[in-house]
């Protein structure tokens, strides 16, 4: 094993970290709002409505999600009423067109995982906030919204992992992101296992940042679920750093692996 070359290459993989944690978020923002939206609307009575957002999740659960960046990216632009229109500023960026591929895969995926959520909510506490002179929205946002986003919360950040893995098919669209970055280089030194094992460190320490994140997250949403001596203690950051010495240690070098990347 060439520990010299990994070494090198570390760098430069860094230095597509930056547009990897961007596509990962703009795509995870967008899909959670769009996947809110679909699990309502597989809530509504109306079947047609209702028929749309499970239709929409079982083609984009149900077709890889490498077909539907090739389909956006290299498919749309084949139409000339597209190519002629203003949605060609759009689509003519790789970056624009992988960001909408991953948002619409995760929104079906992450759909199903909030009407789980909403299915979850005892139906005895929404009748209680009703009998309380609660309106339809009020209850919704203080009762049904919150209790199903702690329910959700701990498949979600299973998707949230998902989503970071799937950023490297970005690069099948002409993006540098951290796997473009390993194949460039890989294709000049011809060290397949060297240049990718480093990238996948990258990948593995993303992830575990993201899944402490989702467990700190859950730790402060569910207080019923803590101990007796726990109850009213907020997390300070000393706290995090006695509970969560790997968290803290990997978050620094998170942080500094962004800055050195973009300084190189």
């Amino acid at each position: 094993m060439d520990f010299e070359l990994m070494l090198e290459s570390l760098p430069q993989l860094l230095s597509g970290m930056w547009l990897t944690i961007q596509i990962v978020a703009l795509s995870l923002a967008f899909g959670f709002v769009a996947a809110l939206g679909l699990a309502l609307a597989r809530a509504s009575s109306n079947p047609v409505v209702s028929g749309f957002a499970f239709a929409y999740a079982f083609v984009f659960r149900g077709t890889p999600l490498l077909v539907q960046i090739a389909l956006i990216y290299y498919g749309i632009g084949q139409f000339a009423l597209i190519r002629d229109s203003f949605l060609w500023e759009f689509f003519r960026e790789a970056y624009w067109c992988a960001i909408l591929a991953l948002t619409m895969n995760t929104a079906a995926y992450g759909s199903e995982i909030i009407r789980g959520g909403f299915a979850a909510v005892p139906h005895g506490q929404v009748e209680a906030a009703r009998a309380a002179g609660m309106s339809g929205m009020l209850v919704f946002r203080r009762v049904i919204f919150p209790i199903a986003m702690r329910q959700a919360l701990p498949a979600y950040g299973n998707e949230i992992v998902l989503m970071v893995k799937a950023s490297a098919l970005a690069s099948t669209v002409t993006l540098v992101e951290i796997t473009g970055i390993a194949d460039r280089i890989n294709s000049r030194h011809f060290a397949p296992f060297e240049v990718f094992t480093t990238a996948g460190a990258i990948y593995l320490m993303i992830n575990y940042l993201a899944t402490e994140i989702v467990r700190l997250a859950e730790w402060r949403l569910t207080p019923y679920l803590r101990p007796p001596h726990e109850l009213g203690h907020r997390l300070t950051p000393l706290d995090l750093v006695r509970q969560r010495p790997t968290l803290v240690i990997l978050s620094v070098v998170f942080i500094a692996g962004l800055v050195w990347g973009e300084l190189q």
